[in-house]
């Protein structure tokens, strides 16, 4: 494989992208959303917009930056990923999303992608932004930089967490995540799967983070969405549908420190991760 270097910079060109209530539950349901959030989930009380929901208008512009830096999808992980909201997104809109790429950095036996999105609303402000990063399985040592070091994100050593949240993700989760846009066969058929090292389908990395934005609303921002600025962490280990999803966060001030495991292999499964929350 040969790494376009030449494409950091890139900026794909900005596109529309509609959506209703349906799209909002769709997504929703796709992170796990239960009876108990029925503000998410129909639309005679909005519905309310998951702000992760900002990777759904994003994921086709991640896609165009892994074409123009000549990386093939079946040599890609997610690394980390970072969501912003700047404003409750309203329950139908059009989005106009642009994409661009920030860097390609040297891992050694690796090589990281960093791209960056926006998405606002057709006429409007800035709602979402977001950022990726895509480790490309050996493409490293070329010589390139290094990426940039991240802020610091080590949970409490010396207190228990805030609080702890279990959900256990359901065995066709990946294929209801996959209708909101993410179609990677990875995440559906079992002899892609089994090609890359996995028993079988595995759930997007996004499913996952959807998952725990939800813990970190219910239990620090008493389930009102709109208090969730910022959200970021990285994925360190795959997720199989039908998982238990453990969250455990910190709480000091607006921010908020966690991880994630899975119960059944007590393996940490999110880790270095943040969120940030609006007073």
């Amino acid at each position: 494989m040969s790494l376009n270097l030449s494409s950091v910079g890139w900026r794909s060109e900005p596109s529309s992208f509609g959506y209703d209530w349906k799209d909002v539950v769709l997504y929703a349901l796709g992170i796990g959303a239960t009876v108990d959030e029925l503000d998410y989930l129909y639309e005679g009380l909005g519905p309310k917009v998951v702000p992760t929901f900002a990777v759904v208008p994003a994921i086709g512009h991640l896609f165009g930056c892994l074409k123009a830096a000549n990386i093939p999808l079946n040599t890609v992980v997610h690394g980390a990923q970072v969501v912003r909201s700047f404003a409750a997104a309203p329950p139908k809109a059009e989005l106009t999303t642009f994409g661009e790429i920030v860097g390609i950095y040297d891992m050694k036996k690796f090589a990281a992608l960093s791209v960056r999105t926006e998405s606002s609303v057709v006429g409007g402000a800035k709602v979402f932004e977001t950022e990726w990063s895509i480790i490309v399985r050996g493409a490293g040592g070329f010589g390139g930089p290094h990426p940039p070091k991240e802020e610091d994100a080590s949970v409490p050593s010396d207190r228990a967490p805030d609080f702890r949240h279990e959900q256990q993700t359901r065995p066709e989760q990946a294929l209801l995540y996959r209708l909101s846009g993410d179609i990677n066969p990875l995440h559906a058929d079992p002899k892609v799967a089994q090609a890359a090292g996995f028993d079988r389908p595995i759930l997007h990395g996004l499913a996952t983070f959807g998952c725990v934005y939800r813990a970190i609303c219910l239990h620090a921002c008493q389930g009102d969405a709109s208090r969730l600025e910022t959200i970021r962490g990285q994925f360190r280990r795959p997720v199989l549908p039908g998982d238990t999803l453990v969250t455990e966060g910190w709480v000091s001030d607006n921010r908020v420190v966690y991880r994630v495991s899975v119960k059944e292999r007590d393996e940490v499964v999110v880790a270095n991760a943040t969120a940030t929350l609006r007073a």
